[in-house]
């Protein structure tokens, strides 16, 4: 088969670089379907199912989540222009993402503190918390382990 005649799903799948299994989830969420099915029950794809394909990987590497796909896809069925969905559904990602890297900073100085005091019995710190649920008769970690000698890897 070629692109004019559409694609089984192997080929669909390698013209794509994603695997089949990827395509078939697709299918089970109903973001994507077969256009047929071959007279040997194979899944038939139309050369537009490949546009349609492409789409969906690309929007989610940009990090719209499926829902949001699905919500996209949708703008291609409507008589009026998709400008002020998209850019509210990518308003909406821009947010959330942007929330996501606050938190994420967030954890990186916790950890990073974390690391820098772990050992030096200036706070408590997770090697102590986890020698204290060993129990009383627990060796301390301190000066034996070589936590107080590691630095944290700071960002360039």
């Amino acid at each position: 088969m070629t692109a004019v005649n559409g694609y089984t799903i192997g080929q669909l799948a390698r013209a794509a670089g994603v695997p089949t299994s990827t395509i078939r989830f697709y299918e089970r969420t109903g973001l994507f379907k077969a256009d047929g099915r071959t007279g040997g029950n194979y899944r038939h794809y139309g050369p537009n199912s490949l546009e349609r394909l492409r789409f969906i990987r690309s929007a989610q590497a940009t990090g719209f989540s499926l829902e949001d796909v699905r919500e996209l896809l949708g703008l291609a069925h409507s008589d009026e222009p998709p400008c002020d969905e998209v850019l509210t559904l990518t308003r909406q990602r821009l947010a959330e993402v942007r929330q996501r890297i606050k938190e994420l900073r967030h954890v990186e100085k916790v950890l990073a503190r974390s690391l820098d005091g772990c050992c030096s019995g200036q706070n408590p710190d997770l090697c102590e918390e986890i020698t204290r649920l060993k129990g009383p008769t627990a060796r301390p970690c301190k000066d034996t382990c070589g936590c107080a000698n590691r630095k944290v890897a700071r960002r360039a």
